[in-house]
């Protein structure tokens, strides 16, 4: 990964005096990757036909991490792990690559009839076109709605798995077919629903084509930026010009160290999992804390609700199907990311197993939040406003057709959040119609005429492990509870907080519950605040649903990590995938099921939160033709990790950009005592 905007600062140096030039948690580079390869192909492991389907960093284990940085240890090996498929014979490979070396450490034969199928290849979805071209079958069903297969294009999607002995140990795929009537037309406005090919990705072959239903081809083009949709661009909207005149207060290195405002946090990124943060600490009173030690999106589901003969099937893990941080966006100034803004490429590997460079894939900036704090005093006439800041860390990728961006966002006050931006086309099919007595259809929204959008959920697991002041942490489920009249609540008016201690993996997979602002606290057993209480985290999760199919549903078994808002898993350096490793057409049970049946113990634990966040979609005519932003977020906020407020210290705000008409000029503006007039930024 590398800088390629503002220059690099100054950063804290390794440990020791042999640091080596790539801090273990560093994103592999391009020259990594190439010796990855190489090592692979002087192993015999790579031929003509072999396809790079994963290249990342394994990490090394995070007592090594944690030793070397405390001085005590040398620096742990840097390896890759690298998964391989053959395209001609279906043969996949887990290999792991020691770096330094230049030597394979091990490479695993995987039994796909057991464990699945690895991610899904461009390359495959390339072959798609031309083996459904040959099935006499689907030619007959595409020529059955007036239609020939160079009129439509094809979408293959993963197959899942729904026990068919006939697809046991089989590539599979299904496909669908769209109408695109030229070359700058967006086909998902034109479904050719009530049809479905199934195909075998390694023999090239159509195993089925399900015909269920000749449906009507949505006619209504969804060319958005086309004038009869978009109409004459505004005229009215002035400039938003975002200025920071002295530059942006964060500084980065080039392995991926950034600081910020006491924040220091390493920015890596995965070709599986995309932006990943590790070693989030803070500074307070000179003393560098510890909060967060890896974040990322380890999995998400997109689960449809239309149980169709033809779509019954539809359950998209993006990340460990499609490996979502493989189509990571180059990011534009002044579009995706808008201010005085610090860039990083992306190096990841393509199919062949060379290096490619993704430009400007994750950007960072800071930005105003409002207000941060205020108070004005009736009794000594103090009037104070501090503004607050964040720093945004944050990517986009583009998985068929829909848009995902992730941004991170690291507050003045310590507090963390994630937050996901969906965007983008929804996932068309044909409207059926309306119930004789006019009822909807139950499964999808008519969006457009003759036009359905699927109901469907988007649910991703974030992996949180934890070290709030340490590895030695607890977790306590916060409840708020009301009280009855009693002898000690005469008025009725007392209400409390309910703590339970989540002391063993069987007890913590947990649901949120608005009704009672339900929270979990991650602590530190080892330290206390100045009023002798432990100094901790709070998971502050969203109360939206969970996975929405039947408990009997294959979906259900394989994205178990869905059914519940927040599981408490006991750190183990190879449980990093809430849905388990190798997720394609895999029967399901793995993951975080898997991890909680050991049923360890947690408290005073390194303990690693999932939690589940998303949203439950039922589409609007507001989101065609292309979906405005909807969002999905979770935060974590100190509680008791500091002795008091932490942003006594921000200065009030001075501007020289105030409103025309007011009376605010050059200096104080929005804080400090007895200010100089009007405010011009009551925005908050």
């Amino acid at each position: 990964m590398t800088v390629t905007e503002t220059p690099a600062r100054s950063a804290t140096p390794g440990p020791t005096p042999d640091a080596p030039a790539r801090h273990p948690l560093a994103s592999l580079t391009a020259a990594e990757i190439a010796t990855a390869r190489g090592a692979l192909e002087a192993a015999g492991l790579v031929g003509e036909t072999t396809r790079f389907v994963y290249v990342g960093l394994l990490e090394a284990p995070k007592a090594d991490v944690l030793a070397w940085e405390a001085g005590i240890a040398p620096a742990p090996a840097r390896q890759a792990r690298v998964q391989l498929l053959d395209l001609a014979t279906g043969v996949s490979h887990d290999a792991v690559v020691d770096l330094a070396a230049a030597a394979v450490v091990s490479a695993e034969e995987l039994v796909t009839a057991e464990v699945g199928q690895l991610p899904i290849l461009d390359e495959e979805f390339e072959l798609v076109p031309a083996i459904v071209a040959g099935s006499a079958d689907w030619v007959a069903a595409l020529a059955r709605r007036g239609l020939a297969p160079e009129q439509v294009v094809t979408v293959p999607l993963s197959a899942g798995h729904f026990g068919a002995p006939e697809e046991a140990g089989r590539r599979m795929a299904r496909v669908f077919a769209f109408r695109m009537d030229h070359p700058a037309d967006h086909p998902w406005a034109h479904p050719v629903d009530g049809l479905v090919a199934y195909l075998d990705l390694t023999t090239r072959e159509v195993t089925r084509v399900v015909d269920h239903a000749v449906m009507p081809v949505p006619a209504e083009h969804a060319n958005y930026t086309e004038p009869d949709l978009a109409g004459s661009p505004r005229a009215t909207l002035l400039p938003i010009e975002i200025t920071q005149p002295q530059g942006a207060s964060l500084q980065v290195a080039e392995d991926g160290l950034v600081t910020w405002e006491g924040w220091q946090v390493r920015v890596s990124f995965d070709a599986r999992e995309g932006l990943v943060l590790h070693r989030i600490g803070i500074d307070d009173a000179g003393e560098h804390r510890p909060v967060v030690y890896r974040a990322s999106i380890s999995e998400m589901v997109v689960p449809y609700a239309d149980p169709s003969p033809t779509r019954y099937w539809q359950n998209y893990f993006d990340t460990g199907e499609y490996l979502f941080g493989r189509y990571v966006n180059s990011l534009e100034l002044g579009c995706d990311c808008l201010g005085e803004i610090h860039y990083l490429d992306v190096t990841l590997a393509d199919e062949r197993g060379n290096p490619r460079v993704v430009r400007n894939g994750i950007c960072m900036h800071e930005e105003d939040f409002g207000v941060l704090w205020k108070h004005s005093d009736i009794f000594t006439g103090v009037d104070e406003t501090r503004r607050q800041r964040r720093l945004v860390i944050s990517f986009f990728t583009t998985v068929g057709n829909y848009d995902y961006g992730f941004y991170w966002y690291l507050y003045l006050d310590g507090t963390i959040e994630c937050e996901a931006k969906l965007t983008g086309f929804l996932f068309s099919s044909a409207y059926p119609g309306d119930g004789p007595d006019g009822e909807p259809y139950p499964f999808a929204s008519h969006v457009a005429p003759g036009l359905g959008a699927p109901y469907h959920q988007h649910l991703f697991s974030a992996r949180l492990d934890m070290d709030v002041d340490g590895t030695a942490n607890a977790v306590e489920e916060v409840d708020a509870v009301r009280l009855p009249v009693s002898e000690t609540n005469p008025y009725g008016n007392g209400f409390t907080a309910r703590r339970t201690r989540l002391t063993t993996e069987a007890d913590a997979a947990r649901l949120a519950d608005g009704s009672v602002g339900r929270t979990w606290h991650v602590l530190s057993t080892e330290r206390t605040n100045r009023m002798g209480r432990p100094t901790a985290y709070v998971l502050q999760a969203q109360d939206t649903p969970t996975l929405l199919a039947a408990p009997e549903a294959s979906i259900t078994r394989r994205a178990a990590f869905a059914t519940k808002h927040v599981w408490v898993t006991r750190f183990a350096d190879d449980e990093r995938y809430a849905a388990g490793t190798y997720v394609n057409q895999h029967p399901g049970d793995a993951g975080l099921p898997a991890f909680q049946a050991a049923d360890r113990d947690l408290d005073g634990q390194d303990v690693v939160l999932w939690h589940t966040f998303g949203l439950t979609h039922f589409p609007r005519t507001e989101d065609w033709p292309v979906m405005p932003v909807d969002y999905a977020k979770f935060t974590l906020k100190p509680y008791g990790f500091f002795d008091r407020n932490p942003t006594l210290d921000v200065p009030a705000s001075t501007s020289a950009h105030c409103a025309p008409g007011t009376t605010a000029g050059h200096g104080q503006c929005c804080g400090g005592a007895h200010g100089d007039g009007p405010c011009p930024h009551h925005h908050g």
